[in-house]
């Protein structure tokens, strides 16, 4: 257990000690601080229940004699409940936040590395990047890319190049820029001596060394000028110039890099002097090694990306906005390849992945699931307490930026109480790295542990794929729920900025007007997996238990990006020819070994759509949808034919379907003209036999 200091903040929050079972303290940060100290002398490990110093708490637990049992850990009650306009009646929502600050952290993960010895690249107009390189040099290895002449300085301080950036990729301390030098003069090899500038009948030279193409008449004095030098050439076929670099500094109005995040160590600050000394004061403490963690665990044997040389699932790449996931096909095989140090750890990738084999791990879903869990639990047996009859609602959003957005909400709705809503009493705040990892195995768990709703907060810092990527995703989960009779459960809150207060404000003001909905379900009592079919079809069994309307004979259909449903197939166009089984990365469309016949589990099925690329008479399309869970674990015949025996050898050696085609197909050919049609009624073997004996 743990001990748990709570204050109320000089009596700014009313909350009730007795509901709570704890001390209440008034000003634990400053008279009674005393409290805190004594807390730490200690044997059980200590949660505070005050983010606000935080930095304070800090530096008295680093200041203590005996050290702590376990590291300090803070939990929010005051902007997300104390100061609201509900927080007489929150003090379920209190205690669940309390729980899950107790909870057991989470299993730590591998980590990437990263190694940068300060070569920076300034990229940009001479004019902006060449002073920047000038305060920069003294501590970092700079170089500078002009894309615009500007005059150079009169000390060789720093290589400077010229030209256009023609390729640019890589990630902190390993970055290859490829750029076409396209200028007569070779500032590589400029001494700057001035010759050519006094030479240059047109002044068609100046400070900057660069020749004005638009003033050359092609005299070439300068040539002759710099001729013990060599760094003047109008016929240079080299232009392509190559280097590797640590860091990045893009100057340039159209960066290189266009992706809502980029990768570690490339900056994009725009004309913003402001911005620009920001990224200049980061730049200064990237050298060195570091480590981030690997957010994703990938497992290439469920993947659904290609087989047979056909690409069948591919949205891990297409939602992926830093570029970190490619395709890779190796003897027909197709499975996806991640960049660690490229993954900036959204988990979009994870959140569409149909089979599971992309899995967020930062902390994977397993944990997640289980301090969810203990969210339900308490809020529920607390309501039970208050004699409340309220099912929370479950707020996602990203630890950072909407923990930004919720206490500066909490913060306004406390001194501005009229203008301003707080969450309702039965919203609970969770706090994930990425809103964009959450998934429908998350969302369809919480609601099974007893969550009235799950909303998702995006504060505008999202790509739009991963915007677009969490719409369809959720409209898929409510058109399950649909398919059991409930209402949809899952929504979006889409602000423009973390700063704009007034729509999150309004929305929580229509929740709290609304009221807080009954559960969707009674609490299900199995864990979340960290395979991801494993957990959907658990939640599935568990709501279709409870469905308010059966499911029926056929299933209900679901939108087509559905990683739920079967297959139709055309019996009259399908030959059983298996290529289809053979191309099925989940297994689940088999053949039998004694006789012709094509079975499905519907279940191992994630849509992908290799076996309707694969199959060569377009007998097979995609059917989404949502069977029982029984229907959909049965193994059902969905074509069969007669064996064709060989005429010769009576051996079989295909189906009656298959020796009808290839009799319609071929019987006009030459080879098998007159009786020698008989030949492709025989096996391989005996073929060849008669081939032999008619030549004979």
């Amino acid at each position: 257990m743990s001990q748990k200091l709570v204050c109320n903040c000089n009596g700014t929050m009313p909350l009730d000690a007795k509901a709570l079972g704890l001390t209440m303290h008034t000003s634990l940060c400053r008279q009674e601080i005393g409290s805190v100290i004594k807390a730490f002398d200690g044997n059980d490990s200590l949660i505070i229940a005050c983010t606000q110093e935080r930095a304070l708490f800090g530096e008295l637990a680093e200041q203590s004699e005996k050290p702590l049992v376990a590291p300090l850990r803070f939990v929010n009650i005051r902007e997300v409940a104390g100061w609201t306009q509900e927080a007489k009646a929150s003090m379920p929502k209190i205690a669940a936040l309390l729980a899950l600050a107790e909870m057991p952290q989470a299993e730590p993960v591998p980590v990437v590395n990263y190694e940068s010895q300060g070569r920076l690249l300034i990229v940009g107009p001479g004019n902006q990047a060449l002073p920047w390189a000038e305060k920069l040099s003294d501590s970092l290895d700079v170089s500078v890319l002009c894309t615009e002449p500007s005059a150079l300085p009169i000390a060789r301080n720093f290589p400077i190049y010229t030209g256009t950036v023609s390729k640019l990729d890589g990630y902190l301390g390993h970055f290859t820029v490829d750029w076409d030098l396209q200028n007569p003069i070779d500032p590589e090899m400029c001494t700057r001596c001035g010759a050519c500038v006094e030479v240059c009948p047109e002044g068609a030279i100046d400070d900057a060394f660069q020749i004005d193409l638009n003033k050359c008449k092609s005299h070439r004095d300068c040539i002759t000028a710099c001729a013990g030098i060599g760094a003047i050439n109008f016929d240079r076929v080299e232009r392509q110039r190559s280097s590797e670099f640590d860091l990045i500094m893009d100057l340039r109005a159209d960066p290189q890099m266009r992706m809502s995040q980029t990768p570690q160590g490339y900056f994009a600050p725009g004309k913003d002097p402001l911005e620009q000394a920001l990224v200049a004061n980061q730049l200064l403490g990237l050298v060195g090694e570091f480590e981030k963690p690997k957010y994703f665990a990938y497992t290439e044997k469920i993947c659904a990306h290609g087989r047979n040389g056909k690409v069948g699932c591919s949205v891990c790449i297409d939602v992926c906005s830093t570029g970190a996931i490619s395709s890779l096909f190796k003897n027909g095989q197709g499975t996806v390849e991640v960049n660690p140090n490229l993954c900036m750890g959204c988990g979009a990738c994870s959140t569409v992945c149909p089979s599971g084999a992309m899995r967020y791990n930062y902390p994977s879903v397993s944990h997640q699931g289980k301090e969810i869990k203990a969210l339900a639990n308490v809020f529920a047996a607390e309501s039970v307490k208050a004699k409340q009859s309220s099912a929370p609602i479950l707020l996602l959003h990203t630890l950072k930026a909407g923990t930004q957005l919720l206490n500066s909400l909490g913060r306004s709705a406390h001194l501005r109480p009229k203008q301003f809503e707080g969450l309702p009493s039965f919203v609970l705040p969770y706090g994930i790295e990425h809103i964009a990892s959450t998934g429908l195995d998350l969302w369809l768990g919480a609601l099974s542990y007893g969550f009235s709703e799950v909303t998702l907060l995006l504060t505008g810092d999202e790509d739009p794929a991963y915007r677009a990527a969490l719409e369809t995703q959720s409209a898929l989960g409510n058109a399950i729920l649909a398919a059991y009779g409930f209402d949809a459960r899952l929504s979006l809150i889409q602000l423009d900025s973390a700063d704009d207060l007034p729509p999150i404000s309004t929305a929580m003001g229509k929740l709290r007007q609304r009221g807080a909905l009954s559960a969707l379900c009674s609490p299900a009592n199995f864990g979340l997996g960290n395979q991801k079919r494993e957990t959907i079809e658990a939640v599935l069994e568990h709501l279709q238990k409870q469905a308010k309307t059966p499911l029926p004979v056929g299933g209900v259909a679901l939108p087509k990006s559905s990683f739920l449903g079967g297959l139709n197939i055309n019996q009259d166009a399908c030959t059983l020819c298996m290529s289809c089984v053979g191309s099925c990365p989940e297994g689940a469309l088999l053949d039998s070994l004694d006789e012709p016949k094509l079975s499905f589990i519907e279940k191992q099925c994630v849509q992908c759509g290799i076996c309707v690329k694969t199959c060569p008479e377009q007998a097979l399309a995609l059917a989404p949808r949502l069977q029982t869970v029984e229907e959909r674990k049965q193994k059902v015949e969905i074509n069969e034919t007669k064996p064709f025996h060989c005429i010769s050898c009576g051996k079989v050696f295909g189906t009656a379907k298959m020796v009808d085609l290839m009799l319609i197909k071929l019987g006009a050919h030459g080879a098998f003209a007159g009786a020698a049609l008989d030949r492709l009624k025989m096996c391989s073997d005996c073929r060849v036999v008669d081939m032999v004996k008619t030549e004979i």
